[in-house]
């Protein structure tokens, strides 16, 4: 996969950090992700859109999880002036990009359960 959507260096360094709990970390992360991009689908209102977004941001680029911050952060910033087709084209966008990504950490936690 390439680069522009995973900060390999950063799983890297999380998981030195976190050691025996990053499995766990992982997991709260899988789990969150998939209840944010519900939130998001049932948000109704740009505030709860760009609220929903930035905590999702936030954990996406703690996770080096780039894209995904990075469509985030531009749902964050412009949920107020997007048409609602726009918005759900980002929040498909979005969710795509997790389903992208989700494999990689979901190795990362086999990886560090059998390691």
């Amino acid at each position: 996969m390439a680069d522009t959507h995973i900060d390999r260096d950063a799983l890297s360094v999380l998981r030195e950090v976190m050691e025996e709990a990053y499995p766990e970390l992982l997991d709260t992360f899988l789990a969150d992700s998939e209840s944010r991009l519900v939130e998001l689908r049932k948000a109704v209102d740009a505030k709860a859109l760009s609220e929903v977004a930035h905590s999702f941001k936030g954990s996406a680029s703690n996770m080096g999880a780039l894209r995904l911050a990075e469509l985030c952060q531009e749902l964050e910033s412009e949920a107020k002036v997007k048409s609602p087709s726009e918005i759900a084209r980002l929040v498909a966008d979005i969710t795509g990009e997790f389903a992208e990504v989700r494999p990689v950490y979901e190795g990362e936690r086999q990886h560090a359960l059998t390691h």
